[in-house]
């Protein structure tokens, strides 16, 4: 089973070619033919953050391109695929609309399945593509987007446990980075600045860790970051006081989503009392800081920690063409009239979370 996947649903344009495995069983993994990622990064850069038209302009000049190019990687031609998937949300919905039009395309004129992918649960997903994870699973999603704790029942099956009350763990990091002056994005940067600063200077805040429920909050934390350095000597930051409020920073971070994480494992438990695996994915999963935490807590409570290689953390083409492999092995696909989603939830059923920024 040979699946191409798009991804186009942020700031990179990307395609991989998947070959499923169903020799390994129900949890067998795949073989990556190949992996297209073209960074935006140099383009929004300027701007410190995403501007969704420049990305929306920039995925329709490159994801033909991009496509091509991973097609070749593969040494495959189009005839020779079983199915087309594409991020079908969430995410920003010009670049969606790139992605789902590319994909419909290539279904109509090769005629065959076309398999509109949640963003989410592509990330959802990759760990059995990497890891051979068996269902459920611990699922803790951290992002740019999105903070989240899901348990994973199956394909298409998520109950939320915890969600971001405001900002994302990964929106904070970049935040962060720019009050200390370390660039966009902000997540390598101020890992690397902490690994030389102490994380005990600061005396930063850890938003609702103790309280009841597993929902994160981290505007409070950025605004704590903006004020610290503000009470600092006026002038240029010194280089000590960057690297130890990076430190700082992470260090809050990493308490935070370990004790929310541990909450949401005892609740995983119940309901989910013989397995004992949980996951990491996301963009902010390719923190060391945050992974070695997860490991300490995932052990404290007998349960094995596992995350996608680095590059697979971060969006990427695979993840959407493995979940697209998924989909299909139940059969699976959409219709070319789907419509593309700006907003897409993993559990459509949770009940919306109350807390500053989120409306009831």
């Amino acid at each position: 089973m040979i699946v191409l996947g798009i991804e186009t649903s942020c700031d990179e344009t990307a395609a991989a070619v998947i070959l499923g495995d169903d020799t390994k069983g129900h949890d067998g993994g795949g073989k990556i033919l190949s992996d297209v990622v073209l960074s935006q990064i140099e383009i929004h850069r300027p701007f410190g953050g995403i501007v969704p038209e420049v990305a929306a302009r920039a995925h329709l000049e490159a994801a033909d391109r991009v496509v091509q190019q991973a097609m070749d990687q593969a040494g495959l031609q189009f005839n020779q695929l079983d199915a087309v998937a594409a991020t079908g949300g969430p995410g920003l919905i010009g670049g969606v609309i790139v992605g789902v039009m590319t994909a419909k395309a290539i279904a109509a004129a090769h005629t065959i399945p076309f398999l509109a992918i949640n963003h989410l649960e592509g990330h959802a997903l990759t760990a059995r593509l990497t890891n051979q994870v068996a269902f459920p699973y611990l699922l803790l999603l951290v992002s740019g987007g999105h903070t989240q704790l899901l348990i994973v029942h199956g394909v298409g099956h998520y109950t939320r446990l915890g969600t971001t009350i405001d900002d994302a763990v990964g929106e904070a990091f970049d935040k962060s980075a720019k009050i200390l002056g370390l660039g966009y994005p902000g997540g390598p940067p101020l890992e690397a600045a902490a690994h030389k600063g102490d994380p005990t200077r600061f005396k930063l805040p850890r938003p609702l860790r103790g309280k009841p429920g597993c929902h994160f909050s981290f505007s409070g934390l950025k605004a704590a970051v903006k004020r610290a350095v503000d009470d600092l000597p006026p002038g240029p930051l010194l280089d000590r006081d960057v690297f130890d409020m990076a430190a700082s920073f992470q260090a809050a971070v990493a308490d935070v989503i370990g004790e929310r994480t541990a909450r949401a494992m005892v609740e995983f438990r119940r309901q989910c009392p013989t397995a004992n695996t949980l996951v990491v994915a996301g963009g902010v999963a390719a923190n060391t800081a945050l992974r070695n935490r997860l490991s300490h807590v995932a052990a404290d409570h007998d349960m094995t920690l596992a995350a996608p290689p680095l590059k697979l953390c971060t969006d990427n083409g695979a993840m959407i063409a493995w979940a697209g492999i998924e989909h299909l092995r139940l059969g699976h696909q959409d219709g070319l009239d789907f419509a593309p989603r700006p907003r897409w939830p993993l559990d459509p059923d949770a009940a919306k979370a109350h807390g500053a920024g989120v409306k009831a």
